[in-house]
């Protein structure tokens, strides 16, 4: 899966604009990646879904998954946009709690569960995202209010990795060899049991919501160019 999104949308990190002008590599712009991951499943394109955001953003989807354990789902409701890979454990009992039918997959979970987050407020996001177990990474972009919320399970099961494109732009995907021809070193894994909102104060620890979410830059050999870590957990995210 993944998710572009211009500086309209998303405040570049500066961890991760920093991890890039500390070794300069080759990068493009967002659009060229869009059209690199499009290409890539044009093998697939049955399975294929893109959605061209306006100028704020696209969002691309292959369901074709080599770990059947982690399928990838879409769903779209009243502009909302989700993209989730993974398995949600306690769907069963989410689908009670949000009043929803048998029927119900994960990406609608979720959506159904961002639209109480948004109109029933207030209450923190963590209290929504703290009750979903299992292994998942996902991504929801609200086009009305132009609202991103990305999220990561708190093992770290399900990969995703976020990084900022030669034109600023800040691209979500779980294709790190993708995303690396992109954004070089201005790359991370996103760090589990942790959400980005760009509503909501940017990156914050679901888990631990008192503690703040800090990078360092990684060494010159890694893929990546920056790891974050929650404070006072002693949990740093793996890098690759």
């Amino acid at each position: 899966m993944l998710g572009v999104f211009s500086g309209e949308v998303v405040e570049a990190p500066a961890e991760l604009v920093a991890a890039g002008s500390r070794t300069p590599s080759p990068k493009t712009r967002g659009s060229e990646l869009v059209s690199r991951f499009l290409q890539r499943s044009d093998a697939a394109a049955a399975a294929m879904i893109s959605v061209q955001l306006g100028s704020v953003g696209h969002l691309a989807y292959n369901s074709t998954s080599k770990f059947p354990s982690c399928p990838r789902l879409f769903a779209a409701k009243d502009e909302i946009f989700c993209l989730f890979e993974g398995v949600l454990d306690n769907l069963g009992s989410l689908r009670q709690h949000y009043g929803l039918s048998k029927g119900t997959n994960e990406a609608l979970l979720i959506l159904e569960a961002y639209k109480t987050l948004r109109d029933r407020a207030p209450y923190p996001a963590s209290f929504m995202l703290g009750h979903l177990t299992g292994n998942f990474s996902f991504l929801i972009f609200d086009k009305t209010t132009s609202s991103l919320l990305v999220a990561s399970d708190a093992q770290g099961k399900v990969p995703l990795f976020w990084g900022i494109t030669a034109d600023g732009c800040v691209a979500f995907c779980d294709d790190l060899d993708l995303l690396k021809g992109s954004c070089g070193k201005s790359l991370a894994p996103f760090p589990q049991g942790c959400f980005y909102s760009n509503t909501l104060g940017g990156l914050k620890s679901y888990e631990n919501p008192k503690n703040k979410v800090t990078a360092t830059l990684a060494d010159e050999e890694e893929i990546c160019g920056a790891t974050f870590q929650v404070e006072g957990t002693g949990v740093l995210t793996a890098t690759h």
